[in-house]
């Protein structure tokens, strides 16, 4: 699917293994608000024609711009990221204290396993980021922890293309 954006993108968002539909909705409903590609990475736990998926995206799918990649290494191949930035709760830097740039890709991983020590350990992985939480929890939901992290991206970007009444 290809979405319509009226400014430059800023970064991008890829989910590796993206497993509940409604999570995938509404980053996908996030993707087209901030005006970024989103990137999926299979295989999904799901049909992109899952009900669940669709409602909760609402009808910003038509907006949105979406990819979808066979696997890791295709993805890796097909957008060559000029800095790829994963997120999980083994990231010993703090999201908000980290400088993001034009042409980012956050990464994030499944829902159930968060993404692979092999993902993590890559040599294309440029820094592995940690959002905050108490010290008892084991992770945020995945669409959560997609838009804080977007939205700090987004905001140290200057909110580029955002519309302002």
């Amino acid at each position: 699917m290809r979405g319509f954006f009226q400014d430059p993108v800023v970064f991008e968002i890829a989910l590796l293994e993206p497993e509940i539909p409604p999570n995938t909705g509404n980053i996908i409903r996030l993707s087209s608000n901030v005006g970024c590609p989103l990137h999926l990475i299979e295989p999904l736990g799901f049909s992109l024609e899952e009900r669940r998926l669709r409602r909760a995206g609402l009808d910003y799918h038509e907006w949105a711009t979406l990819h979808r990649h066979a696997n890791w290494e295709a993805f890796l191949a097909k957008t060559a990221p000029r800095r790829l930035l994963a997120f999980s709760t083994k990231g010993q830097r703090a999201f908000a204290d980290f400088r993001y740039e034009s042409g980012d890709v956050l990464l994030f991983g499944c829902e159930t396993r968060g993404l692979p020590e092999a993902v993590l350990a890559s040599p294309r992985v440029d820094a592995v980021l940690r959002l905050p939480m108490q010290r008892n929890s084991r992770s945020l939901n995945l669409s959560n922890a997609v838009a804080v992290a977007a939205f700090e991206a987004w905001r140290q970007l200057g909110y580029a293309g955002a519309y302002w009444p």
